[in-house]
């Protein structure tokens, strides 16, 4: 019979986090972790699958404020299920596709610089291509 239970180093071995990242999770209210009567950390089985789940979301770049607040209507002490876990994925799904489109421009720009070597704050794409005022100069203006 599999174990209910997990210590916070099985708990780390499992997830291949450390220690100190699963106190800090816990510390911001993502997981939530019972105590034995030696007062020693222990995890449900369930919190694996929710540190799964934090651990892609920050690996796509959503910032761990977002994901407590994409968690904070589930139970600490159980992983999303299939319906959480779309109406996750449904939440995040605009913002990550703006992310998305702004890395692929990023890439398809950075492309066009790689050896040029121009350093031309005039023609290079990156640096400000919006930037209408360099036209009038340098300095500071008013805009109303």
């Amino acid at each position: 019979m599999a174990k209910k239970e997990l210590s916070v180093g099985e708990l780390s071995r499992r997830s291949g986090l450390p220690v100190s990242t699963l106190h800090f999770y816990e510390r911001r209210g993502l997981i939530a972790s019972e105590r034995t009567s030696a007062n020693h950390r222990v995890y449900r089985r369930e919190i694996l699958r929710r540190v799964a789940v934090i651990k892609i979301a920050q690996s796509a770049g959503v910032p761990l404020a977002e994901i407590a607040e994409a968690l904070s209507p589930l139970p600490r002490d159980t992983s999303p299920d299939t319906h959480d876990w779309a109406r996750i994925a449904e939440n995040w799904h605009g913002d990550l596709t703006r992310r998305i489109e702004l890395l692929t421009a990023l890439r398809d720009k950075m492309a066009l610089c790689i050896g040029c070597g121009c350093l031309s704050v005039q023609r290079c794409p990156l640096v400000n291509a919006d930037d209408h005022l360099s036209e009038d100069g340098p300095g500071a203006r008013l805009l109303e």
